[in-house]
Formats: structure tokens, C-alpha cells, sequence
């Protein structure tokens, strides 16, 4: 939550919320240079005074915050070390250089310092240095968003848990110090190695290796170790305690009790995080750590914005660490640390809470007044270009500007911005401010209605944005808390830029569209990215254009979602897109789409269904474009939702005029993206189908789910279709069966009757298996893939009682991209759990359509709801089963042919 935004270059969202947390954790950096003064005095006696003095101008210049000048002089003795072959001073040398590039935020350049020191270390046989330095290798690699690099060096990637979590290979930085008996090594490894599980969202492992260095720090009485240690914690408890808040949101949308449960455990903690910091300061006051004061005065206060409605303290507290700050920023040295700090005091928002994004973000009024804020930027901008450091001068000069845009000062802050934009162009490694200074640039013309100047600064940022966005998205989990206000808005105003232009400008209409259609579809990259954590689902199977994917007689409808409207544009197999606005205000048209969902949830109780809200719903969406559907002998409509739109089933919009429902005249099927999709016609014919269920009640952390009754009768029919079948239901549904038979066997057909959850995160996303347990979707994922021949040789996954949530727009987005996450080509999903006998039999008319009369899927499922659809007119079928409420929630995901 706050010490993720570090400078690093793939690190961006860095400066988006906080600066000074971004200071490097150098856990063994910041001291090892003091230690080592001497050592270099001795190892340099043998060389002539003026190298000598060269390396100790640079520690003097290092320690003084000028890192560039600390690197030329240290490169010149490098040069002379470097000829005598004295492998220990060059070491060292090395070293330093590896820490002042890493405080310059110019992590790859650290990185290959630090190559160059464990060589020089493992030449020399020095074990305990290796392993110090394989610690901030780590550390550097955590700063480069990328964690997982970092516990590999630090503890071994595949260590096995079920050992004990701090069992670590041979080799890696905590193993190392251990065997060497080096204590302070242990304590360094353990942080360390706790920022990373922080970084990639892990914060119970987190949590776990922070308090074992809190306890070696304490053993050993390092006040140095112990401020960190502490100031990672407080960090690590933040994050989760946002996470839990999260949980409760969701948990208040589906009405499930334990979110109060987790409202406490957010509370409880925020508490700790507020302890940790406090504690830390203290430390840091007692040592006179004037960078650490900062650091965790600066965590305070964030902590305190964060927190307002839990009233954690009271308005003079943060009013007395703020001036703490203040008068703490005129006693440090000139530093990159001094930059961001600065930067952070002036962009400290007076009491909005809807604030998570300072330098992205307008609030009403600062805490700071305007005077001084721009003084302090003023002068975060002087010392960072007296030192050279051109990455945090960009910032000082963006946030400067920024300040401006906030005030209506549009010249200046153009100006300003235009300075940030140009030093971050320059650095190689600043490709996250870069992003933020266009979008600020196209913000700034957007505010003052030049959209033509606008458009290609948003269109820069898009660029740049997409770019880094699986390297920021993955390396930071937490990211999943500010997405809409770091990420979002660039994508749906060019989206947006775009549309307009396709209304007023027939000649380049389509070419418009399909850039807009391009934007909108790597905003559902982002974020289902933002929402599973990894980016292995997300590789594009598709680069082609939405209407080169099409076959004849298949459209494709894509929905964007804007502030006052919505756009719904139709692609036809021709080439041909036409567009059409709903004029109703975002929060209009949610509630008309929540009232459709609810009435269809609620409508199993009904004998007759009203069909009002669905007629409504296909007047504003599907008839303006009938004309065109007709006209192109259209057969399969793919949709691709945005938002909420996700949560509803086209399937059941109601054509008041010709008294038919939309699956009565179109086979539907649903995907997150088509660039992700592969639409081909696949065999489902083999034969072999997995069957697992859950028929019995079952209590999953504490929350029930009731019993499925009709989930026997269901499963008797998909084995009759099947024959060749290998079945788990109830007690035998075990995630370690399950494993064990998909590395034995190939099954096309994989179909779960159970209760599939999808909440707000994806470790929230599971299955009800046999005995009270679960399997997340992560952990379907991991089965799927060890399948012989990969998950993609599974054609479809069916989960027929699935449950999302109304209103909550993150649970339909991981039912959206179930298939693509688990890595099957297709899958049948409910958008909620009948729980009736109807499901058993549109599964069975579904399989019937599919495996022995070969239809297309999406036709295969259409064909099966119309039947139940004229259940008045089969006899052997419940006449209510014609309502919508019972077939109209299953949908096809993905693949639809």
C-alpha cells in the first residue's frame, strides 16, 4: 500500500499515491558504506594517493546525496583497481556503484553491478559477502516489480513449504547467511524476503518472514535493522487491511455475514500498521535516522487519510506529524529521498478520502497552503536537478504541474509538464512517469476543450501504458485497490476521443471505431490482469482485427461504458461497424441493469415472468441495430461486456414487437476479448468426459452453502451421453483426485455441478469440493495445466452453479475470464445457481446438441434454452420452465464454435 511506489522503472504507480516510501529499502546498503571505509583505506594503501582520494570523495559525495558524482570518481578507481586485478577492492567498488545507481533509480544498471560483485566475491571465496549481495540483488529486483526473481535469489523459487517456510535452498542469500552464521545477513535476507511476498500480494508469507527478522533485529539490537523491519510491517498491514476491506465490500453485496467479520479484521489491521509506524519513528528519533523519520512520518500520514472513518486519531495528531515533517524536510541533506518527499507534503489532500491518487487526482483543497506547497516543489525541483537526478526532477516538475492543472493555472502547468514529459523521454528507465506526464499533457488540453491537441498525448499515454502494463499489473497486487484512478480513465477518454470523432467523421468512421475497439479491448487485458495476478492466461492467441475473427453470419457486439452514455458498437462479418449511444448516465443505466438481473433472480418465485425491464434493456440496446442483422443473415451474436453489463444474460432481452426472446432468433456466447479467443470448431466428439459434484451442504470458511439436490440427477445425465467417464461427486470430489486423474488422462469435457463462488479477488474465486473444502480457481488453473497435452486440449469446462454477485462488477469480470485463466477453450457458466431440475435438463440438451448431433456450442446451448423456453408445448417438460429465470443464466465463455 505505501512503500510499493518506488521509483524504480517498472515500478511506476510509484509516485501515483507516495513517493518517499519508494525509498530503497537497502536493508545492507546503507550501512555497508559506512563499515567500509576503512577497508577501502587499507586495501587502497598499495595504490598512489589520488585513487585513494577518489574513493573516498565519493563515499564523502555519496553520503552528501551526490550519486553521480560519487559514480565518476569511483569509475575512474575502478579503472586503476581494474588493471592490478585486486579482486577484493574492486568488489567494493562495484558495490558502491551497485548502491548509488539503485539510489538514482537506475535499478538495471544495479543489477549489473551487482553481477559483477558476486563474482568478485566467489573469486575471492568471501560466502558471507555473496550472500549479502545476493540480498539486494533481491532487493533491486523486488524495485523492478519483479518479486518473484527476488525470492528466488533470496530463499530458492521452489523450496518446499510444506517443510517450513524458512528452509531455503542451497545457495540463496538466507541459506548462505545461516551457514556463514552471519546475523545481520539473516535479518537482511528475512526483510527482504518478506518485501518481496508484500510486493506480489502474498501478505500472510509477508507477514510471516517480517516477524522473524523483527525478532532476530530484536535478539540482536540492531536499531537500524529494527526501523525497517518495522516500517515493512506497518506497510504489509496496510495492504492487507485494504484487502479486507475489500472482502467486506463484496461480502455487503451479496448479504453475506461475514463481512463485518472482515470489517474487524481490516480495523484490527490498521491498528497494527498505525503501531509498527509509530514504533518505527520512535526508533528512528532515538538513532536520529532523519531519512527513516520521514519515511514512517510520511506512512502516518497516509495511514491517517486512509483511515478517517475509523477516527484511528484525532485531526491535531495529524496536524503535529505534518509539521513534524515539514520542519524535518529543511534538516535533511539535499537527497533524491528530500525530492520525494518534498513532493509528497505538497500533494497531501485536506480530508478527502476519495483521494488515492495525488498525481492523477484534483481534491478540493490541500493540507498544505498553496504558497508553500509550490515552494516546497520549487525547491524539490532545484536540488533534484543540482543532483543530476533527471528521473526524480521529471517528477518534481510533473507534480508541480499538476499542482497547476488543479488550479485552473493551465499555461504554467503546461509548461511544467512539458519540462517533466522531456526528461522523462530521455531516461530509458522512466517509462512510468512518462506515461503520467502525456496523460497529464492530454488532460490539460482536454481542460481547456482543445481535443484535437488532446487526442495524441492520449494516445502516447495509451502506448507507453501498454507497454509496461503486464509488468505493473503483475509485479503489484496492490494495484487491484487503485486501478480506476491510476489505470482506467486513459483507456476509457481515448476510448471515448475516439467514438466522438467515428460520430462526426463518416470518412474515417471505421477506422476510428477499430481504434476504439483496440483501446477498450487492452482495458480488458488490464484488467483481468489487475484481477488474476498473473499474465500467463493473458498471451494473445488473436492480433487481427475483431472483424477478421468473423465468420459468416456471426456479429459481435462491444459495449463501453462512459460517464454519460454508453456505446454500443456492432461489427459485422462484412467489415461494416455501426455505432449507437444509450443516452442515460452511467448510474441510470446500472440500475436499469441491476433491476433486469434481480427480477430474473427473483422470478423463479413467479409464475408468470414481466417482461418489462427486458423489452426496455433491447429497445435501448439490440433494436437499433436490427436492420443490420437481419440484412446480414446473422446467426451467433458474440458479445464483448463491459463493466455491469457483465452481469446480466443477453440471452433473455425481450423483443416486445415480434414476442420473442433474443435467443429465440440468435445462438449468444460471451467473451472477455476476442484477442483471446481462438474461434475454431473443435472436437467434443471423443467421448470422455470428467464429472465432479457437490449435491450435499457444505460450510466453506465459516459460510454455508445450501444443498443441491438436483445435482444426482444432472450428473446421471451427462453420464448417459458420456459413457467414458471417470466421475468424483461428493466425498470423493478431492482436489488431490482430481489432480492425479488429469495427469493420467485426457478428458475434452470437464463438468463440475457444485457451487462455484466468484468474489471480488480471484482468491476468493473457488469450488465447493467434497467435505468443507475448496479449490480456489488459481488452484484449478494449476491442475488444468499439468493436463497431458496442456489445459488447451480441455474443450470445455461447464460449471453450472456458479454465483456472481449484483452489483459486483470484479466477481462477473472472473466469470468472464474463467476459461481464460484455467486455459480451456471454452466455458459454460451459470451467472447464477438455479439449483432446480431445470439445470439437469438444459445440460442434457446442451451435451445432446454438442456431442452427438455437432453443433456449434453457442447453437448447442441456444437450442437447449428454447426448448425449455416452449416448455408449455412438451409435455414431458415443468410449463415453468418457460421463464427466463431458469435457462437464461447459462452462458458460453470463449470459444463459441
Amino acid at each position: 500500500m505505501f512503500d510499493r511506489f518506488s521509483k524504480s522503472n517498472m515500478r511506476p504507480w510509484l509516485g501515483v499515491l507516495f513517493l518517499i516510501s519508494l525509498t530503497l529499502c537497502l536493508w545492507l546498503g546503507n550501512l555497508s558504506l559506512i563499515t567500509e571505509q576503512a577497508t577501502i583505506g587499507e586495501l587502497v594503501n598499495a595504490q598512489d594517493t589520488n585513487t585513494t582520494q577518489q574513493v573516498n570523495q565519493g563515499i564523502e559525495r555519496y553520503a552528501r546525496g551526490d550519486y553521480r558524482g560519487a559514480i565518476s570518481l569511483w569509475k575512474e578507481a575502478l579503472k586503476v583497481y581494474e588493471q592490478s586485478n585486486e579482486a577484493a577492492t574492486i568488489a567494493i567498488i562495484n558495490e558502491n556503484l551497485a548502491r548509488a545507481y539503485q539510489q538514482l533509480g537506475d535499478t538495471q544498471e544495479a543489477i549489473g553491478y551487482w553481477e559483477k560483485v558476486i563474482y568478485y566475491y566467489q573469486t575471492i571465496g568471501n560466502l558471507q559477502k555473496v550472500g549479502q549481495v545476493l540480498t539486494e540483488q533481491g532487493q533491486a529486483y523486488s524495485n523492478l516489480g519483479q518479486p518473484g526473481k527476488a525470492i528466488a535469489l533470496l530463499c530458492g523459487a521452489n523450496y518446499d513449504k510444506s517443510q517450513g517456510k524458512l528452509e531455503c535452498l542451497p545457495g540463496s542469500a538466507l541459506q548462505i547467511a545461516r551457514e556463514q552464521q552471519d546475523k545481520l545477513g539473516e535479518v537482511a535476507a528475512l526483510g527482504s524476503l518478506g518485501e518481496a511476498y508484500r510486493l506480489r500480494g502474498d501478505y500472510n508469507e509477508a507477514i510471516d518472514y517480517l516477524e522473524s527478522a523483527l525478532e532476530e533485529a530484536k535478539t540482536y539490537n540492531n536499531p537500524g535493522y529494527l526501523v525497517l523491519v518495522l516500517n515493512s510491517l506497518g506497510n504489509t498491514q496496510a495492504s492487507r487491511a485494504q484487502l479486507w476491506n475489500l472482502r467486506a465490500k463484496s461480502a455487503a453485496k451479496r448479504g453475506i455475514p461475514k463481512g463485518k467479520e472482515f470489517q474487524t479484521n481490516a480495523r484490527e489491521d490498521y491498528q497494527k500498521a498505525l503501531s509498527y509506524f509509530q514504533s518505527s519513528f520512535k526508533q528512528s528519533q532515538e538513532q536520529d535516522y532523519k531519512s527513516a523519520q520521514m519515511r514512517s512520518l510520511l506512512n502516518l500520514i497516509q495511514l491517517y487519510e486512509r483511515t478517517q472513518d475509523l477516527n484511528l486519531v484525532d485531526a491535531a495528531t495529524i496536524n503535529v506529524d505534518i509539521q513534524q515533517a515539514l520542519a524535518l524536510l529543511d534538516h535533511l541533506p539535499d537527497s533524491v529521498t528530500k525530492v520525494y518527499a518534498a513532493i509528497d507534503l505538497a500533494n497531501l489532500p485536506d480530508g478527502d478520502s476519495n483521494i488515492t491518487s495525488p498525481l492523477t487526482q484534483c481534491s478540493v483543497k490541500g493540507k498544505l497552503a498553496d504558497a508553500q506547497a509550490t515552494t516546497i516543489l520549487n525547491q524539490a525541483i532545484e536540488i533534484a536537478h543540482k543532483l543530476q537526478a533527471t528521473r526524480a526532477e521529471s517528477y518534481a516538475l510533473g507534480a508541480l504541474g499538476h499542482f497547476y492543472e488543479c488550479r485552473k493555472a493551465y499555461q504554467k502547468a503546461w509548461t511544467l509538464t512539458q519540462k517533466a514529459l522531456l526528461l522523462a523521454d530521455q531516461n530509458l528507465q522512466a517509462k512510468d512517469s512518462l506515461y503520467l506526464w502525456e496523460w497529464q499533457a492530454g488532460r490539460i488540453l482536454q481542460k481547456q476543450n482543445k481535443e484535437a491537441q488532446a487526442i495524441p498525448f492520449y494516445q502516447r499515454a495509451y502506448n507507453t501504458l501498454d507497454k509496461i502494463r503486464s509488468d505493473i499489473l503483475i509485479a503489484e497486487r496492490d494495484l487491484q485497490f487503485d486501478f480506476r484512478d491510476v489505470i482506467e480513465p486513459v483507456y476509457r477518454q481515448l476510448a471515448q476521443f475516439r467514438i466522438e470523432l467515428a460520430s462526426r467523421d463518416e470518412e474515417n468512421r471505421n477506422k476510428e471505431l477499430n481504434l476504439a475497439l483496440e483501446t477498450v479491448n487492452s482495458l480488458k487485458l488490464a484488467e483481468l490482469q489487475n484481477y488474476f495476478g498473473n499474465d500467463c492466461i493473458l498471451a494473445a492467441i488473436n492480433n487481427t482485427q475483431v472483424d477478421e475473427l468473423l465468420e459468416q453470419n456471426t456479429a459481435v457486439f462491444s459495449s463501453i461504458i462512459l460517464d454519460d452514455g454508453t456505446a454500443m458498437i456492432l461489427t459485422l462479418p462484412n467489415k461494416e461497424k455501426h455505432l449507437h449511444w444509450i443516452e442515460l448516465s452511467q448510474k441510470d443505466f446500472r440500475n436499469q441493469i441491476e433491476k433486469f438481473r434481480q427480477g430474473l433472480i427473483d422470478g423463479q418465485l413467479s409464475i408468470n415472468y414481466d417482461t418489462t425491464d427486458a423489452e426496455t434493456l433491447y429497445d435501448l440496446m439490440i433494436l437499433p441495430f436490427e436492420d443490420y442483422l437481419t440484412s446480414q443473415l446473422i446467426e451467433t451474436i458474440v458479445f464483448i461486456q463491459d463493466s455491469f453489463l457483465r452481469d446480466i444474460p443477453m440471452a433473455a432481452l425481450y423483443d416486445k414487437k415480434a414476442r420473442k426472446y433474443l435467443i429465440e432468433n440468435y445462438a449468444i456466447a460471451t467473451t472477455p476479448s476476442l484477442s483471446l479467443t481462438a474461434p475454431k470448431k473443435l472436437n467434443t466428439q471423443t467421448g470422455r468426459a470428467l464429472i465432479l459434484g457437490v449435491s450435499k451442504e457444505a460450510i466453506i470458511d465459516e459460510l454455508p452453502f445450501r444443498a443441491l439436490p438436483s445435482v444426482p440427477l444432472e450428473i446421471k445425465e451427462v453420464q448417459k451421453i458420456f459413457p467414458n467417464h471417470k466421475q468424483f461427486i461428493d466425498e470423493d470430489f478431492e482436489p488431490k483426485k482430481l489432480e492425479k486423474e488429469i495427469q493420467d488422462t485426457v478428458y475434452p469435457v470437464i463438468h463440475i455441478a457444485t457451487h462455484a463462488q466468484f468474489g471480488i479477488i480471484s482468491e476468493d474465486t473457488f469450488l465447493v469440493t467434497g467435505n468443507n473444502n475448496k479449490l480456489t480457481i488459481n488452484e484449478l488453473e494449476t491442475v488444468l495445466r499439468q493436463v497431458s497435452g496442456g489445459s488447451a486440449s480441455v474443450e470445455l469446462l461447464a460449471l453450472t452453479a456458479c454465483q456472481t454477485a449484483v452489483g459486483d462488477e470484479r466477481s462477473s469480470l472472473g466469470l468472464a475470464g474463467v476459461a481464460l485463466q484455467v486455459g480451456v477453450r471454452s466455458a459454460m457458466a451459470s451467472l447464477w445457481s438455479v439449483g432446480d431440475e431445470s439445470t439437469s435438463l438444459l445440460v442434457k440438451e446442451f451435451y445432446i446438441n454438442v456431442h452427438q448431433l455437432g453443433m456449434s456450442k453457442a447453437k448447442a446451448l441456444q437450442a437447449a434454452q428454447i426448448k425449455l423456453l416452449k416448455a408449455k408445448e412438451i409435455s414431458e417438460i415443468n410449463d415453468q420452465y418457460d421463464n427466463p429465470s431458469f435457462w437464461a443464466p447459462f452462458i458460453m465463455i470463449g470459444n463459441w464454435l
